[in-house]
């Protein structure tokens, strides 16, 4: 299915994170960025809402969904969409990720 549009994403810090949002069966470039796994779901308005399930980061997107090792955890909570925020240095990549998830908690990272 491709780009869905774009979500954003506030940190516990108050720091907001524009993601672009794809289904979840896109194939990636070799890029760095942070990701976050949601369940995409129609509002009655017509507008989508997102459940953040999971929040990752990576240096290479295009292989990150090979195997991952959180997919059980994707299959039980219906996810259907990954949000990308684009970043290639991994220390601003890990700032993120822990931002995002000292705001969200999300259950797939609680495992």
């Amino acid at each position: 299915m491709g780009k869905f549009g774009t979500i954003t994403c506030k940190g516990a810090s108050g720091a907001k994170y524009e993601f672009t949002a794809y289904s979840d069966d896109t194939d990636f470039n070799a890029i760095g960025a942070v990701y976050v796994i949601t369940s995409r779901s129609q509002k009655n308005d017509g507008s989508y809402s997102h459940l953040r399930i999971y929040v990752g980061e990576t240096g290479d997107l295009s292989t990150r969904f090979d195997n991952h090792h959180q997919q059980d955890c994707f299959d039980k909570n219906k996810t259907n969409c990954i949000c990308v925020y684009v970043e290639e240095n991994e220390v601003t990549r890990l700032a993120i990720e822990s931002d995002l998830l000292d705001k969200y908690d999300p259950p797939c990272n609680q495992q």
